[in-house]
């Protein structure tokens, strides 16, 4: 779009005849007439005009955000401290901003609530179709990634000395796959998010933050552990897979290894040593991180679609299933929230309907259907 056309007139006019009447003046916007005031105020407005009838804003609007890093919320700082063109660029920009945002065209395109998005460096969003392909590319223009369906994968073509991180965020219903740069393979699970650098750097811990669930199979690098961060445990391994479940409305999270070795540490350094088939839970409430042995299938099948429940309480059967299928389910029958179930499906081939209809029959409920929304009676 190009600036204002009511408002370049009244430059027009202040330009040919020295001023205009206070009607005109009162039929802009309050910013609009601070605006021309501030041209007025320092010599502007000439140069403001000149530029304003020659400017594609359309064009030129990244190059001028990259150029001047201006704070669009406001249109005029001290106009005393700034370059005289730069002046100009800024109070145009800002104008701009304005008048997108009240007819709303400067409002960011909503992302889908059921979109796989990743969160770039700059805290862009870009939308990840798990039935297409793309560059993930920095701000410098440098191809750091690509995708190809559900997995992406990232590069490490040449050595950096900064840390630069992306955040791969993964809605209820879907599981994404990330290949890291060194190598390390990392399979999310619905309703999880994971933080992580877009190469790591030699020297330097390899660290990533989970919140949620994923495995791990780590690229194996003596001198540099990774370090999977959670919300009360850190877990750290050399090169190994595991599991790790730390979503935040669960009392418990837990690491089940698979093979090689991990040790988890928590917040009041207490520590414990993971060796493969074993679980390690932690508790806020709990002083010490509790092992025990168990079959790892039963934490690891979701990779391949299985949701297996194993002497499961209907209340935490409920959560896994809102997760799974991206649904809300409101449970009517408090007198069934702590019976335990034991039951295993596969999610690529039994809807939840089917899900629900065979555990109605074993727990003796009646359910609804309304769009996403389920109730249980």
């Amino acid at each position: 779009m190009t600036p204002n056309s009511k408002l370049i007139n009244v430059l027009r006019e202040i330009k040919s005849k020295g001023n205009v009447d206070a009607t005109t003046i009162a039929s802009l916007s309050p910013e609009e007439q601070d605006l021309i005031q501030n041209l007025q105020s320092n010599g502007l407005l000439e140069e403001a005009l000149s530029y304003a009838e020659s400017i594609d804003t359309d064009e030129n609007w990244e190059e001028l955000e990259g150029k001047l890093n201006v704070n669009k919320k406001s249109v005029v700082i001290n106009w005393r401290n700034v370059y005289q063109y730069a002046a100009i660029f800024i109070c145009l920009l800002g104008l701009v901003y304005l008048i997108q945002y009240k007819t709303g065209k400067q409002s960011k395109p909503e992302v889908p609530s059921d979109a796989i998005q990743l969160v770039l460096e700059n805290g862009d969003i870009q939308v990840l179709n798990p039935n297409g392909e793309q560059q993930i590319i920095k701000k410098n223009g440098e191809v750091v990634a690509s995708q190809k369906e559900n997995e992406i994968n990232y590069r490490s073509d040449k050595a950096i000395n900064k840390l630069v991180y992306n955040e791969i965020k993964i809605p209820y219903g879907k599981t994404f796959k990330i290949k890291l740069s060194d190598g390390t393979s990392v399979s999310m699970n619905a309703g999880s998010s994971l933080k992580y650098p877009v190469q790591f750097i030699k020297g330097h811990n390899r660290e990533v933050v989970l919140e949620g669930e994923a495995f791990f199979d780590v690229a194996k690098d003596k001198t540099h552990p990774f370090i999977v961060k959670t919300r009360g445990v850190d877990v750290k391994v050399l090169g190994t897979k595991f599991n790790v479940s730390s979503y935040k409305e669960d009392q418990d999270i837990n690491t089940v290894l698979v093979e090689g070795s991990v040790s988890l540490s928590d917040k009041n350094n207490k520590k414990a040593m993971l060796e493969p088939g074993e679980k390690g839970s932690w508790n806020k409430e709990e002083t010490e991180i509790a092992v025990e042995k168990v079959d790892t299938r039963f934490y690891t099948e979701w990779i391949n679609g299985e949701i297996v429940f194993r002497k499961t309480a209907f209340k935490d059967i409920v959560i896994k299933l809102e997760r799974t299928y991206n649904v809300k389910i409101e449970n009517n029958r408090q007198d069934i929230l702590d019976k335990k179930f034991n039951a295993s499906f596969n999610k690529n081939i039994e809807s939840i309907d089917k899900v629900l209809e065979t555990m109605s029959k074993i727990m003796g409920f009646t359910y609804k259907k309304e769009g996403e929304l389920i109730k249980i009676n």
